[in-house]
């Protein structure tokens, strides 16, 4: 069952005033009705005292009749009756007050003990409601009389109605302020909340540009501070997903682009040799082409294997301490061809005893990968591999004077397909892309960090840290 946001609103506070006003209104009328009734009973016992212990009404004196009879003037005018009664509780005087004293066997009880009986209210004795105080009359420990007040409490009763009635108009109009400020709250909340619906909307509809305008007062605010931040981040990542999701398809063009070159270069030289249209002189130099456009699709897959391994962390790392020197001569031995082909220079610039912890072949596949990054983008220059201890650590240093990176593309080179971009306009070897990722997920998965420093038409500087064994 759906109940809309006011009517919430004004449930909740109307229920809370009517909870409210019942209980201040039981409460307080409780409270006027002892209070009220308890001075009545003071003033009745006050009235008695007086009658009882200071007046001449239960003397045989001449005097007497008078002094009681004025007594009987002065309560009537306060609207206050009282008789006098003997030890067997009949009535001496006035005889029309009151019809009878009517009093329980308990009430006697106290009064032969010489204790003032007092009732605050009472409903069934007499002609009507009263307040009821009793006197005694003691010679020694002996009842031998006393007198009996009575005041009806039909004022006391409409001054508690009139006072409820004075209550329930308040609880009215508090009702209608009530409704008033329930109404209008739904109303401001309930266009902020509408606010973040639509927006909502429109971000399930693609639109991540819109923005929720708001105060940082309450909740909602907050709430609304929170959307907006969420609705930032959802943009950002939706631009990267189309960034990612456009490079992932120039990375197919790439791939099959890179791999049809030399499976076609494969499936000709394998026709000409089975047509026999290739000399028997240059079939050697055939098969040293297949052989290279062989190991070419062999690193191809094997860069997007080792990505996708190192991504899902299935390498296992074998450390040992390693020598640099050595790693250093094997990265050389193998890109001498490259080397020379490009007028390349590779220099090894690292102490003897310098040792590194690492994994071997991991540690030679990232130092291959960025030597090889180095000598595709230099020619007739200078490639320098270097290494030193730290404190506590190892630095290695490939450093080339190449035609460098732009400012604005260097912290791109680390993206799993950027280099997949650059590949077909700037690398005439045609490597794939995954080269550099995968060096920083190795060099990571050391424990160990790499940075990169490159001024265009100046060089490249890439430096790995490795940390020594604990």
């Amino acid at each position: 069952m759906r109940i809309k946001y006011f009517h919430q609103l004004l449930g909740s506070h109307i229920s809370i005033l009517i909870i409210a006003f019942l209980l201040l209104s039981i409460l307080f009328t409780r409270f006027v009705e002892g209070y009220v009734f308890q001075n009545k009973v003071n003033e009745l016992k006050s009235y008695g005292n007086q009658i009882v212990y200071e007046s001449p009404v239960f003397d045989e004196k001449p005097g007497a009749k008078m002094a009681f009879a004025a007594y009987v003037e002065l309560l009537r005018a306060r609207d206050v009756r009282f008789v006098k009664f003997d030890q067997k509780g009949a009535i001496l005087s006035p005889n029309k007050a009151i019809s009878g004293l009517r009093l329980s066997g308990a009430e006697w009880a106290k009064l032969h003990e010489g204790e003032v009986v007092s009732v605050k209210q009472d409903l069934r004795r007499f002609d009507q409601d009263v307040t009821m105080v009793a006197f005694p009359k003691m010679n020694g420990d002996e009842l031998v009389g006393g007198v009996l007040l009575i005041s009806p409490i039909s004022g006391t009763r409409q001054f508690i109605q009139q006072l409820n009635k004075y209550l329930t108009v308040t609880m009215v109009v508090s009702l209608g302020v009530a409704f008033l400020i329930s109404w209008f709250l739904s109303k401001y909340h309930g266009r902020r909340i509408l606010r973040l619906r639509n927006a909502a909307s429109e971000i399930a509809a693609g639109n991540y540009e819109v923005e929720v305008p708001y105060k940082k007062s309450d909740e909602i605010g907050e709430l609304t501070k929170d959307f907006n931040a969420m609705t930032k981040q959802l943009k950002a990542s939706n631009e990267e997903i189309l960034r990612l999701e456009a490079r992932r398809r120039k990375f197919l063009s790439d791939v099959s682009h890179e791999m049809r070159t030399p499976l076609t270069t494969i499936r000709g030289v394998i026709e000409g040799i089975r047509n026999e249209m290739i000399p028997d002189k240059d079939r050697d130099k055939s098969m040293e082409l297949v052989e290279k456009e062989t190991r070419r699709l062999i690193r191809l897959v094997n860069e997007n294997l080792d990505y996708e391994k190192i991504r899902s962390s299935q390498v296992v790392l074998e450390k040992e301490s390693i020598p640099l020197r050595e790693v250093f001569e094997v990265i050389k031995e193998q890109l001498s061809f490259q080397a020379d082909d490009k007028k390349n220079e590779v220099v090894l610039s690292v102490a003897g005893d310098l040792t590194v912890f690492a994994d071997y072949d991991r540690l030679v596949q990232i130092l291959l990968n960025i030597t090889q990054n180095s000598m595709q983008f230099t020619t007739d220059g200078r490639i320098e591999l270097r290494g030193k201890k730290g404190n506590g650590e190892t630095v290695i240093e490939i450093e080339d004077t190449g035609i460098g990176i732009d400012a604005k593309d260097i912290e791109s080179i680390w993206d799993r397909f950027y280099k997949a971009d650059l590949s077909r306009k700037n690398n005439p070897l045609g490597e794939f892309g995954l080269g550099l990722s995968i060096v920083k997920q190795l060099v990571e998965l050391h424990d160990g960090t790499i940075d990169v420093e490159s001024s265009k038409g100046k060089g490249t500087k890439f430096k790995i840290i490795l940390p020594d064994s604990n």
